[in-house]
């Protein structure tokens, strides 16, 4: 197996020099459409050195308007004329190049799965109410159970930060505690610190997903700016990858603004439902 089919496979929409600028809308078409796809997309303007991609190991996909001009192909690098091409047909022109560079699949699975460790968990389902792609769930008296291993996102370890009691382990993940090392009191005092969403992210991250959403729905209607509105989207994910850990690769399959919320909702309420089920019941015999 080369050593670049086990890395990440990243697009490069490129603006520098040789190539064409696109308008803010075309720019915004392409990274949203091959973002919602999965691919993990960075935009260079003019990296001022002749160097387009880094040198490494990864695969490299570069778009651009080249005027025809193509530069030469390399073994783990393609480039792409993107003149005359809609957002429909670039995506086919990466997906075949994906192909060609023997790179996975965005958001294709591997062996990455929660653990519970029930000596541990409480059942808080503070998992539940976070994880968007339904992972979990809970059994009919209100424990919680990883439910749906394979809608975990690879080296994602994000509901483990939010655990108050340091009960979800990663076996992959490369540190201690999440891989299943000993838990001491440390830890378990600096994930209680970490569960407090609103300290972390100024408010309900939710909530905050909302506002920025409605900003930027805003800022758009006005000033019809669509890198503004790309700008506002990746803030929220930048707090995510830096305070969560959750990688670049998982954030790109996170779903619109708008199913966010729906689905952020229902995992809500599925917690909620769990946290019911877990109160006694009265016994309808007694008085």
């Amino acid at each position: 197996m080369s050593i670049h089919n086990e890395l990440l496979l990243r697009v490069i929409l490129y603006e520098g020099a040789g190539a064409d600028t696109f308008s803010a809308a075309e720019r915004y078409n392409i990274l949203t459409v091959l973002l919602d796809k999965g691919y993990a997309v960075t935009h260079v303007r003019d990296p001022g050195n002749g160097v387009v991609a880094p040198a490494d190991h990864s695969a490299h996909i570069v778009l651009g308007r080249f005027n025809g001009q193509l530069p030469p192909n390399q073994p783990h690098l393609r480039y792409h004329d993107l003149t005359g091409l809609d957002t429909g047909a670039t995506l086919e022109k990466v997906e075949t190049a994906r192909a060609e560079l023997n790179a996975p699949v965005p958001g294709a699975w591997k062996p990455w799965f929660p653990v519970i460790d029930y000596d541990r968990c409480t059942h808080c389902m503070q998992c539940l109410s976070f994880c968007l792609f339904g992972v979990y769930t809970s059994t009919a008296d209100g424990k919680i159970k990883v439910q749906n291993e394979d809608n975990c996102k690879t080296n994602c370890p994000a509901c483990s930060r939010v655990c108050p009691e340091v009960a979800i382990m990663f076996p992959k993940y490369g540190a201690g505690p999440i891989n299943g090392d000993e838990v001491t009191a440390d830890d378990v005092n600096r994930e209680k610190m970490k569960v407090d969403i609103s300290s972390l992210l100024g408010g309900d991250i939710y909530s905050l997903l909302r506002q920025r959403n409605e900003r930027a729905k805003s800022r758009f209607a006005k000033e019809r700016d669509a890198d503004r509105a790309l700008q506002e989207r990746q803030k929220c994910l930048v707090k995510l990858k830096d305070q969560l850990d959750v990688p670049p690769e998982a954030l790109m399959n996170l779903p619109s603004p708008d199913e966010i919320l729906r689905r952020a909702e229902e995992a809500k309420a599925a917690a909620q439902q769990a946290l019911a089920r877990q109160q006694p019941q009265p016994n309808p015999n007694t008085t």
